[in-house]
């Protein structure tokens, strides 16, 4: 912490250094800046709006097509990095021409932001590390770990790992083609972070480019710089190329379940003893549900055998009605590949797959949940999803390892006390006016039944409806705007965070709609 007031005390006199470097967005050269990145990176690294491959590459990660239309403001190049010193050319090149970087790994963000400005008029370009920074280096002396460049998907990841050592794993989402540096930068939550924690809970190490175009890792950014890249969600501290993760133990045999139950077979009943149920049960054994149409689906990851399996599920969840005709034992990565494609028949080498589709758009929202919602209360949720424009709620358990972390440990807060986590998330192709009107209906139904004070959100599941950073005529975020989103995120550990920011990136060099705005106040900020 005395790291953290010793570079707030240098904020003016950075601010006023940096000042030649980025004053007004209306003094960007875009020209300036694609001729000072072609003097230090190769220049088939650089793709300009005239290049051939220009819209295959902005494409080829953009997972929503309400952010790829002709009212999406585009970058005025995009850079596809090579190595880490292909991010400080940019950082640097940025800087000097008043041009802002948002960089992407794998395009889930919900809201587009790591290729999109929701602001008109934006100067920006995007570094995209999905395109060539992908290696996954994998040690197995001592204790596991692995150094993983933020363009790897976690599929990537999975399959590396495991070749290396079917023992091995790491506790990440589990959708194969988010992006490493995303994920991470999030906190990440897994089928096996009732065992093991955040994916965030597992980085031991991390190198990134910051504000000043320098490469530096843990020990070089310091202690409070490095809490917050670990679940402070992306694009507000610099660009991290790459992360040193903490691999886990996973046995040879794991076992996967998934039932399902329909209304009339009694769903709003069993969902509501699984909200009960679900955050004690033992860590090894994670039950997370799927709601649509009229049925509540239980999909299970279990590390052990249905022999062991069984026995828990009949003590402890018997309302569910599992039996062994139902268990699937595998190795951990097919049970990656199950879990996501549920083809028994789809190789594992399908989580490699990196190909994305426009054809649907979606709409996200996330809650917590820390009282459990009635029984005679899901009766009347259930129903939501016959309505027009009804898409899906999917409820992942905490507890377990995840719940037993402080909440101040890192930026991720929802620890202590959540039973489990909600994204709804709404489908359509064509017209959304039904499908918006039935998420932003079911997130104002739930109000009274969810976290309040604030209402808790998943910055991963990131929600412009609940707050957008202001700009000052200083041309900085604003603290008190960031301030209306910052805590449904990271709660009490938001102000810490605007500290650090404040400390690394006074100027407010990387920002976008939700990222940290830098704050400088007389308040103390929580040791972690």
């Amino acid at each position: 912490m005395a790291t953290l007031f010793r570079n707030l005390s240098l904020v003016l006199t950075i601010s006023f250094l940096s000042c030649h470097y980025l004053s007004v967005t209306s003094l960007a050269s875009s020209d300036g800046f694609v001729r000072c990145l072609l003097q230090k990176i190769p220049g088939e690294l650089v793709l300009t709006p005239s290049s051939s491959s220009f819209a295959d590459v902005l494409v080829s990660s953009i997972r929503n097509p309400m952010f790829f239309n002709n009212a999406t403001a585009r970058p005025l190049c995009i850079v596809t990095p090579a190595d880490a010193s292909h991010v400080q050319a940019a950082v640097l090149c940025g800087r000097a021409e008043g041009v802002r970087l948002r960089a992407r790994s794998g395009g889930h963000d919900y809201e587009g932001l790591s290729y999109r400005s929701a602001r008109r008029g934006e100067v920006f370009a995007v570094v995209d590390l999905g395109a060539r920074l992908r290696a996954v280096s994998v040690s197995g002396g001592g204790e596991a770990t692995a150094w993983v460049e933020s363009g790897a998907s976690l599929g990537e990841l999975y399959y590396t790992v495991a070749k290396s050592n079917p023992g091995l794993a790491f506790p990440a989402g589990v959708c194969p083609t988010i992006g490493v540096g995303g994920h991470l930068s999030g906190g990440g939550i897994s089928m096996m972070s009732r065992k093991y924690g955040l994916a965030a809970d597992n980085i031991l190490d991390a190198k990134l480019v910051n504000a000043n175009g320098e490469l530096v890792d843990r020990a070089a950014m310091g202690e409070d710089l490095f809490w917050a890249i670990r679940g402070g969600g992306g694009e507000s501290f610099g660009i991290v190329v790459s992360w040193k993760v903490r691999l886990v133990q996973v046995p040879t045999t794991v076992t996967v379940f998934v039932v399902g139950r329909n209304v009339d077979q009694g769903a709003a009943d069993v969902v509501a003893r699984w909200q009960d149920v679900a955050p004690s049960l033992p860590p090894e054994l994670t039950i997370r549900v799927i709601v649509r149409g009229q049925r509540a689906t239980f999909q299970s990851l279990y590390l052990g055998s249905c022999a062991d399996l069984v026995p828990t599920m009949s003590s402890m969840f018997p309302e569910l009605g599992m039996t062994s005709a139902d268990c699937r034992e595998m190795s951990w990565l097919q049970s990656a590949a199950l879990i996501q494609f549920w083809n028994p028949s789809t190789p594992v080498e399908a989580l490699l797959n990196r190909r994305t589709s426009l054809s649907t758009f979606t709409k996200a929202k996330s809650d917590y949940v820390r009282r459990a919602i009635p029984s005679d209360v899901w009766k009347n949720i259930l129903p939501w999803f016959t309505m027009n424009g009804s898409g899906q709620m999917l409820l992942e358990p905490m507890g377990g390892f995840v719940g037993g972390v402080p909440a101040a440990a890192t930026p991720y807060p929802h620890r202590s006390g959540v039973l489990y986590n909600i994204q709804y998330i709404a489908y359509w192709s064509g017209d959304g006016t039904a499908a918006n009107r039935w998420i932003s209906g079911l997130y104002a139904f739930m109000e009274p039944y969810v976290s309040s004070d604030p209402r808790e959100a998943y910055v991963n599941f990131r929600d412009l409806d609940i707050g957008e950073n202001a700009v000052a005529p200083n041309d900085v975020s604003t603290f008190e705007s960031g301030k209306v989103w910052g805590e449904k995120y990271f709660a009490g550990n938001f102000e810490r965070l605007a500290a650090v920011k404040a400390a690394m990136d006074p100027t407010d060099y990387f920002r976008n709609e939700q990222s940290i705005p830098p704050f400088v106040g007389p308040k103390q900020v929580r040791k972690a």
